[in-house]
């Protein structure tokens, strides 16, 4: 039974604020259409297209086989993503109050610290790549063109990022009502561009598309393995695609009404998603092969050969649409609840935003001149994977070790004797679990001989970090 009486009665000002109080079931307005939302959002970037059209061109398999193992890949995730959206529902928290429970309440400001790094980085580098579809549109609009003038963009291009990351902040200046608007917004409409897209594609190709689609059907590429290799690759290559998300669902799971809700919207944005856009993206891409006589994955470069200003306006907005709502969901909302988690008397989740957008600035500013030449990926990345023990210390504490049950009172108090303070707000026992598989973790990133681990890296390091909790608690 959900809890109705989620209110706080005696808090400490160090760990509450009215962004990480638990929201009642009463005044929360999200259904299963708005999970799907945050997902359809997830899958339908630029890259996520690229990811998708690139599959059944890599790994040389069947195209049923490609499919399955999309869909195989929907289905565990949205597992993980319930087992850890389960807990927010019922008590209306986000990620950074919920790992309080595992982590103690000081100790939470370890995973949290740990995401923020990882999605400000990324919501500066996003922030860049929605500005060229601005810039797409403003060139096309107004025919400019020129030589970097500052940092390696143009005017034209300064012009554009400066749009969007203005129109970001007065996005999320409106609160969590209008974010879940533009999310509702984007999700619909960027399918119904590529729909649109794939129809002229369609109609350009004529019958050569479905000769071009049987012959990816029939598998093509120079992957070197075997076909249970390849699969097993794909089904990695798609979980990790979706990791950063999955640890701090609850950001999202907390503003759904009921669990069925949540595991709706669960499974229709993600098998069921990824498998239709899955679809598109193979339909366009072997429509690109028909015309042109090569396979296009990236978006832009088909957009290019169209050579429509009406297309190239309403592919603009989906872009920028679709790089906006991934933006939001996996690098906008963590760092804003994680920063107002280190200090909420402070830090609400709009100075977050401030905060996470100042450093978009400087992230997306450098992009192009500096960060994208620098190798620092590996370092980013490796914050990203060191997340992955932290999700099965919080599963297996969630379900094996309290069974399901939170005081939600004490997981915003500092009383000494509460259950969550442990060691001086500290849990050593989930540290000494971190410590040990977070090892495994970052040497997946950094070691080539763990290379052939793919995206099944973090799921190993989610299962060692739970396993090796579940040993040093219950000793």
């Amino acid at each position: 039974m959900m809890n109705e009486d989620l209110q706080i009665k005696n808090h400490d000002p160090s760990l509450y604020n009215e962004d990480l109080k638990p929201i009642p079931v009463k005044d929360r307005s999200w259904g299963w259409f708005e999970i799907f939302n945050v997902w359809a959002n997830d899958v339908q970037s630029l890259f996520g297209y690229t990811l998708a059209a690139s599959l059944f061109l890599t790994f040389g398999l069947n195209g049923w086989t490609v499919f399955a193992a999309i869909l195989l890949a929907g289905v565990f995730v949205m597992w993980l993503v319930n087992l850890m959206g389960e807990p927010s529902v019922k008590y209306g928290i986000p990620f950074p109050v919920m790992a309080r429970s595992s982590m103690g309440i000081r100790g939470a400001n370890l995973p949290a610290v740990l995401r923020a790094i990882v999605a400000i980085f990324w919501y500066g580098a996003q922030t860049y790549f929605a500005s060229t579809a601005v810039a797409l549109l403003l060139n096309a609009l107004f025919g400019a063109s020129g030589e970097p003038v500052f940092l390696g963009m143009t005017g034209i291009d300064w012009i554009a990022f400066l749009m969007v990351w203005c129109f970001q902040i007065w996005l999320f200046w409106n609160g969590i009502e209008w974010i879940t608007k533009f999310l509702n917004f984007a999700g619909p409409f960027v399918y119904a561009v590529m729909i649109i897209l794939a129809g002229v594609i369609w109609w350009k190709a004529g019958s050569g598309l479905f000769s071009e689609l049987g012959t990816i059907f029939k598998g093509t590429g120079t992957y070197q393995g075997s076909s249970f290799s390849a699969f097993l690759a794909i089904v990695g290559t798609m979980i990790a695609y979706f990791a950063a998300v999955v640890i701090n669902y609850g950001d999202f799971s907390r503003f759904v009404k009921s669990q069925s809700e949540m595991k709706k919207g669960n499974l229709t944005g993600l098998p069921l998603n990824i498998a239709f856009f899955s679809l598109i993206a193979l339909i366009v891409t072997a429509g690109t092969v028909a015309i042109w006589g090569e396979a296009l994955t990236n978006p832009t470069d088909i957009i290019a050969r169209v050579d429509s200003l009406p297309l190239t306006f309403i592919a603009a907005l989906m872009f920028f649409a679709a790089t906006v709502g991934i933006n939001l969901v996996a690098n906008f909302i963590p760092p804003a609840y994680d920063l107002a988690n280190l200090y909420p008397s402070k830090i609400n989740f709009r100075i977050g935003g401030l905060i996470t957008s100042g450093f978009a600035l400087i992230i997306g500013g450098l992009w192009v001149s500096v960060i994208s030449q620098i190798g620092i990926f590996n370092f980013v990345n490796t914050l990203g994977a060191v997340l992955a023990p932290i999700y099965g210390i919080m599963i297996v504490d969630y379900y094996m070790i309290k069974n399901g049950k939170l005081d939600i009172q004490k997981l915003f108090s500092t009383d000494p004797n509460g259950e969550y303070f442990y060691d001086n707000g500290w849990n050593k026992r989930a540290l000494i679990a971190f410590a040990l598989t977070s090892v495994f973790s970052v040497a997946t990133v950094w070691l080539p001989a763990l290379a052939f681990l793919s995206g099944f890296s973090w799921v190993i390091g989610a299962a060692l970090g739970g396993v090796v909790y579940y040993v040093v608690t219950k000793k």
